[in-house]
């Protein structure tokens, strides 16, 4: 990795404006993200150019997380999800059988099994990778914080490329992921539509392959399993480091908060915290929301979208691992997606 530590941008003074026009007030959260005062997301949605403005800042800082002194209801969640990218929701989760009303568009987390499904998302990973568009955004919604804490880290891509060394950034920019329960196939490094800036991409509980374009010549490999294995740790290490490098934040949610994540520009796993016993952290209660993707998060080099996970490997050697978790990069990890 580079020496110097990546910095992102400041707000738009112009977008920051139009927000305090219609009665919000957006500030920086440290070292990524921002949070929002002064906006209802049980009322009306906003004017068009107010949302635009705040997926802007969302697409740049990563994430925003709406601040608030009343409850929300989950249909208001819900609601306020579809503001954002595709503008609907896209829910391919399991119901919990405490989900209000038994809301297909609700995944219920929890770290008691009696109030949602526990032990979810220990890796980094970004949502819906099964997908050829994979999810524009995804929102999580605190019912119940747990007293004792146990967030969500957040790692922003953009910055994390611009971390690399110019050498390792030409080789993640030729590599691509192949989903182990879809064969979906997405860049290892893609432009950001919104920001136009350069992404790392790699979901470390749910590849099954990944697939180099050859240097300097046409024709394509797969890695091997140290190769592939050397890849995961280096992009979790990559990850992990922008706690102390200034591009991820270990993100404590306090009560009412509603966060939305552009799904495309940062990575999350659930801090270690999250998934202690309640009894000995305090019941923790999440819904999280995932929203119909605007593109296909498309690989380069004449790859298709989708390839035969399930069929023999298509170019002879290296790692092609079908269903389940994935590729298992360390062993004993937990890898619950």
């Amino acid at each position: 990795m580079r020496n110097n530590a990546p910095t992102l941008p400041a707000l738009d003074p112009a977008r920051a404006a139009l927000i305090e026009k219609f009665g919000g007030h957006i500030s920086l959260l440290d070292p990524i993200g921002a949070e929002v005062h002064g906006i209802d997301l049980s009322a009306p949605e906003p004017p068009a150019e107010v949302v635009d403005a705040l997926e802007h800042e969302m697409a740049v800082r990563g994430f925003i997380v709406f601040k608030s002194d009343e409850p929300l209801s989950p249909d208001d969640f819900l609601r306020a999800s579809c503001w954002w990218g595709g503008k609907e929701l896209h829910s391919t989760h399991g119901v919990h059988p405490a989900t209000p009303s038994g809301n297909p568009h609700i995944f219920r987390l929890s770290n008691d099994q009696r109030h949602g499904i526990p032990g979810v998302g220990p890796q980094w990973h970004n949502d819906g990778s099964f997908n050829a568009d994979t999810f524009s955004h995804a929102g999580y919604h605190i019912v119940r914080p747990a007293e004792k804490g146990g967030g969500t880290y957040f790692a922003h891509q953009a910055a994390a490329y611009d971390a690399l060394s110019p050498e390792t950034q030409e080789f993640w920019s030729r590599l691509s992921s192949v989903n182990a329960t879809s064969g979906a196939v997405h860049p290892v490094v893609h432009e950001h539509p919104i920001s136009k800036q350069k992404c790392v991409w790699l979901h470390l509980g749910m590849t099954g392959a990944v697939i180099e374009k050859r240097p300097d010549e046409d024709g394509f490999r797969l890695l091997n399993a140290d190769e592939l294995r050397q890849l995961c740790h280096q992009y979790n290490d990559l990850l992990n480091a922008g706690l102390e490098n200034g591009y991820a934040i270990a993100y404590e949610y306090r009560e009412n908060d509603c966060l939305f994540i552009d799904n495309l520009a940062v990575a999350h796993r659930a801090a270690p915290e999250a998934h202690l016993p309640a009894e000995e952290q305090g019941l923790r209660i999440m819904h999280r929301s995932t929203v119909r993707g605007v593109q296909d998060l498309a690989p380069g080099f004449g790859l298709p979208s989708y390839l035969d996970i399930y069929g023999p490997n298509p170019l002879g050697e290296g790692v092609w691992h079908s269903g389940g978790l994935g590729f298992r990069w360390e062993d004993g990890i937990p890898m619950q997606n």
